[in-house]
């Protein structure tokens, strides 16, 4: 059974960083393409980012382009997003994603992932 855990998220002002760790269990992350999600209140889950399996390949939602990065390490079964410059409107649930995959894709689509956190709170304060 895969499951996936997101931890780091918190309160930050508005301008700080935060940056989120998802760790993967039952089986190994370099067969899943990874990807965070985010989801405000009132509001439609949204693509953020996304890695290919050997973290060769990126995507980005234009809106965190240039402020977010995506990374992973195939050897601790982790996935990180590194959130700079954060805005109020970033504020939201953050959920981790695996997509199982066997060649060099980056999906951007909720619906090519299997696998979901439960997700953790990134509050922004203006």
């Amino acid at each position: 059974q895969v499951q996936l855990v997101e931890f780091g998220g918190g309160l930050v002002q508005a301008g700080g960083s935060l940056r989120l760790s998802c760790a993967i269990s039952g089986h190994s992350i370099m067969y899943y393409v990874m990807g965070w999600f985010r989801q405000a209140p009132g509001k439609e889950r949204e693509f953020v980012a996304a890695i290919s399996r050997s973290g060769g390949s990126t995507s980005y939602a234009d809106s965190v382009k240039g402020r977010f990065t995506i990374s992973r390490d195939n050897a601790r079964n982790l996935v990180y997003l590194q959130m700079n410059s954060l805005k109020p409107e970033d504020q939201a649930v953050y959920y981790c994603a695996a997509a199982t995959s066997s060649g060099s894709y980056v999906y951007t689509g909720g619906r090519y992932y299997d696998y979901w956190g439960q997700g953790t709170q990134v509050t922004v304060s203006s």
